[in-house]
């Protein structure tokens, strides 16, 4: 009896976690608020269990998990072109993403989990081009 009662509070607790877990919408565009080929928003606070869903409004555009700029044991992602994508993060720190066709035009954003001090010193060590490079340190100020 004791360990149905235990098994119950535990899924109930389990799917209380999931049930709380929210989408974030990530626009691929070949011109937005901040300029040509952006990430909109190009930076996104989520919490673990939540989900990133990248949506290529425009054509020609994927995202990818940038090297270097993403939390140990998260596995390298890269999306089909004109497709959307759709990212669940389940470790907290800090996810670089990017365009792959447009990187050096500066097609980049940057996702926060949770407490982002895992990874943040190494994320900002990342070799980015100019353009890419200016516009993540505008997402990096946005770091709680």
């Amino acid at each position: 009896m004791m360990r149905s009662i235990v098994a119950a509070i535990a899924a109930l607790a389990l799917s209380a976690s999931f049930a709380a877990a929210a989408e974030h919408e990530v626009r691929m565009l070949n011109s937005g608020e901040s300029g040509p080929m952006v990430f909109e928003p190009s930076f996104v606070k989520a919490e673990p269990g939540d989900t990133i869903r990248f949506v290529p409004t425009d054509l020609s555009h994927n995202v990818e998990g940038i090297r270097g700029m993403l939390p140990e044991g998260v596995e390298p992602f890269r999306s089909k072109i004109n497709e959307e994508y759709i990212l669940t993060v389940t470790q907290e720190g800090i996810y670089g993403v990017k365009c792959t066709p447009h990187f050096a035009m500066g097609m980049v954003a940057l996702i926060q989990v949770g407490d982002a001090s895992g990874n943040l010193d190494a994320a900002k060590e990342a070799k980015l081009p100019g353009r890419a490079a200016e516009r993540m340190e505008a997402a990096f100020a946005q770091v709680e």
